[in-house]
């Protein structure tokens, strides 16, 4: 049976300190702006520059299938949204109370790291629910090149809020780790 010891020691490791921790901070954030919701970037700019018209437009209709295809996958449950949110709450809390009350370097580092994509998944759950209403009315008969119009808006905007938030977080965890660093050369 694994002592608690060699748990803790283990989460004590060095996070700010090594470079692996900021090549993965970094390519978490770059590869979170590269899809919105599994829509790939370009298929929402071609739609941003769909022309309205009478005919419908290939961009606007790609990007409602794209929808289509990948906004089933989130939708979360009545049953599931509190355990997802319970099952976060605890993970967060216990790397919180292990890092920021204990002192340990690795558990700050996750919650650094973690705690900007939970916010980012509670966006993308409350875009996805609007998207749902805007193919919704694409089915019952809104024109195909403003749902795609409408659709690629609410994605912009999105991705613009996941920039400033990779920024902030970036930003952030650099300048925490920055201070651990100084605080602990030694990493005690």
């Amino acid at each position: 049976m694994p002592r608690p010891e060699g748990i803790l020691a283990l989460l004590d490791s060095r996070s700010f300190g090594s470079i692996w921790f900021w090549v993965i901070l970094t390519l978490a954030w770059t590869l979170a702006g590269r899809r919105i919701l599994g829509v790939p970037a370009d298929v929402i700019a071609g739609a941003i520059r769909a022309e309205p018209g009478p005919r419908d437009d290939p961009a606007a209709l790609t990007l409602l299938d794209w929808l289509s295809l990948t906004l089933p996958r989130w939708r979360v449950d009545r049953r599931e949204g509190p355990v997802l949110m319970g099952l976060g709450a605890f993970l967060l809390t216990t790397l919180a109370i292990l890092g920021f009350g204990y002192g340990l370097e690795m558990a700050q580092a996750l919650v650094l790291l973690i705690l900007p994509f939970a916010l980012l998944f509670a966006l993308e759950l409350r875009l996805a629910r609007r998207l749902r209403a805007v193919l919704a009315q694409a089915e019952v008969g809104m024109p195909v090149n403003e749902a795609g119009l409408r659709a690629a808006r609410l994605m912009r905007r999105h991705r613009v809020v996941i920039v400033a938030m990779s920024i902030l977080a970036v930003a952030l965890t650099a300048f925490y780790g920055a201070i651990w660093m100084i605080v602990h050369p030694f990493g005690h």
